[in-house]
């Protein structure tokens, strides 16, 4: 086993063990070139991070073992490593990391981290979300470029508004896009805004867009994610490297950019000069934050009202039966039998 290195960052000293191991085996990319590539980026990925209790997805034995997500402050884990306390779905309390300095994020990735995904909230109030975040996943049929497609529906939506909305690569085939938003709201209230969003572009472009929680009605359509507003719900972060053979980085790119990239492009390797030559397409992403109302409105006006939660969820009010639709019709027919 590789001697363990020792790197200065800032104020702290972070021990990197086993620097040589290949965590990504398609492109020979190690553990300390994912460090060094997280340093290169804390700038902007600290300001995603910033007073965010953060889930660390790690994968200890590299891109082809398993992950796993560390949603407590691991054991061992420097005094400086800061914390945020969050309640899951079931009421209970769990202490997150919560990066403050770029230290942390090398520390993070020594132990396998490769995507953050931090809550929506700030550590000052973590039951008022601060960031709409709108995930929008490609369903089989469909690839990045109709993600992007719907997406710029979604930009439209967002106009009429007066939001601003912020695209990045997901890192895979999907786009995700986050608005800055006044933490006055819980988490149901946010989570039905972006159900009210999902369903006008879903109404725009019903035939590339769908809001369906059950795959089986999705078709090759791209998916509106709107659970992954749900309380204890994330997406990996800008600048998060993913689990790809590719390493791939969630990457902030302007509307304009967004249908020239490929997704592909950016990785560990090449993610640190598009930052230098382009900077932080995110940069001005806290200058203003917007209100809600409207989609509430949009919400409590729609007869379909509520839908599934997660299935690992407590059962929510007004939620709709947890049952696959093929199910349930079966089930009915059985009974009028």
């Amino acid at each position: 086993m590789a001697q363990a290195v020792e790197l200065t960052v800032g104020e702290r000293v972070v021990r990197v063990s086993n620097p040589g191991k290949v965590y990504f085996p398609e492109r020979g990319i190690t553990k300390i070139q994912v460090v060094e590539y997280y340093l290169a980026v804390a700038e902007p990925l600290l300001r995603v991070l910033r007073d965010r209790p953060t889930t660390l997805k790690r994968y200890v034995d590299g891109v082809t073992g398993e992950a796993f997500y560390q949603k407590r402050l691991p054991k061992g884990a420097p005094e400086w490593v800061e914390t945020a306390r969050i309640k899951f779905p079931s009421g209970r309390p769990a202490d997150e990391v919560c990066p403050t300095e770029p230290a942390v994020l090398a520390w993070a990735a020594n132990l396998g981290t490769f995507d953050f995904h931090p809550w929506p909230v700030r550590r000052a109030d973590t039951d008022r979300p601060d960031e709409l975040r709108v995930d929008l996943d490609p369903q089989p049929g469909t690839d990045f470029r109709d993600a992007v497609e719907v997406a710029m529906v979604l930009r439209e939506v967002l106009d009429e508004l007066g939001f601003t909305g912020y695209p990045k690569t997901s890192g895979g085939r999907g786009v995700h896009v986050a608005v800055r938003i006044r933490p006055e709201w819980d988490f149901v209230d946010v989570r039905h805004a972006v159900i009210a969003l999902a369903r006008e572009v879903e109404r725009r472009v019903p035939d590339k867009a769908t809001t369906s929680w059950w795959k089986e009605e999705r078709g090759e359509k791209v998916f509106l994610d709107f659970n992954q507003a749900a309380r204890d719900r994330t997406i990996a972060s800008a600048w998060s490297v993913r689990g790809t053979p590719r390493a791939t980085v969630s990457t902030p790119v302007t509307w304009d950019r967004l249908s020239t990239v490929d997704p592909d492009d950016f990785d560990v390797l090449s993610v640190p000069k598009y930052l230098a030559d382009n900077g932080d397409p995110h940069a001005s992403l806290d200058d203003e934050a917007f209100g809600i109302e409207r989609l509430l409105e949009w919400y409590e006006a729609d007869d379909r009202g509520e839908m599934p939660y997660p299935p690992d969820y407590p059962k929510m009010p007004g939620e709709p039966p947890r049952v696959q639709p093929s199910r349930a019709r079966r089930s009915t027919s059985e009974n009028v039998e």
